[in-house]
């Protein structure tokens, strides 16, 4: 394996969990992020394995919010042909979940703690989905991500003020939604 695969490789798995957080928060359904995701890394490694190092990560971000937009998209055309050809609304066997999920790590917290972290992450994703995509996306970036709002302008290929106005509102919005919640 190259050098540059292999940085390459370090970095795609460095940003694949978060990657997945953000598309599985607007895909709502966990095989659609992982294809989100799964696109996006090959996008990457296809057209940008050549470019700088240090360019890496606004590009995979950019890349990957421009692929949960066509998701969105895709969506919104198939739920108006839904009236029209009710079987694109089917599922093989209905199951969202992987099993693989629920079993316990042997050096996991107590279950209790468990519990109360799923909890606060639900409910946060809940309240995250309630949000207009762009302030979703602009502060799943700047807060999960730790973009800069430069970066994050970059990526949503939108000026500083728009980043720092949806930011703005989306921690407005989820403090007030989340303001009396306890896990």
């Amino acid at each position: 394996m190259r050098d540059g695969d292999n940085r390459m490789n370090i970095f795609l798995a460095s940003v694949e969990r978060r990657a997945f957080c953000m598309a599985r928060v607007s895909a709502e359904n966990r095989d659609d992020a992982l294809d989100i995701v799964q696109d996006t890394m090959f996008r990457m490694v296809r057209s940008y394995r050549q470019k700088p190092e240090k360019e890496w990560r606004p590009i995979f971000f950019r890349i990957l919010q421009n692929r949960i937009r066509d998701y969105r998209r895709r969506g919104r055309i198939r739920r108006r042909l839904q009236v029209w050809l009710p079987f694109l609304n089917h599922t093989e066997n209905g199951q969202t979940e992987d099993p693989v999920n629920d079993v316990q790590d042997q050096n996991t917290p107590d279950p209790m703690e468990q519990a109360a972290v799923r909890q606060s992450i639900a409910a946060l994703e809940a309240a995250l989905r309630t949000l207009p995509v762009r302030q979703q996306q602009v502060f799943l970036l700047r807060a999960w991500e730790g973009m800069s709002v430069k970066e994050a302008a970059f990526v949503m290929k939108c000026s500083e003020g728009t980043v720092k106005t949806h930011y703005s509102r989306a921690v407005h919005r989820l403090r007030e939604m989340l303001e009396d919640w306890e896990g």
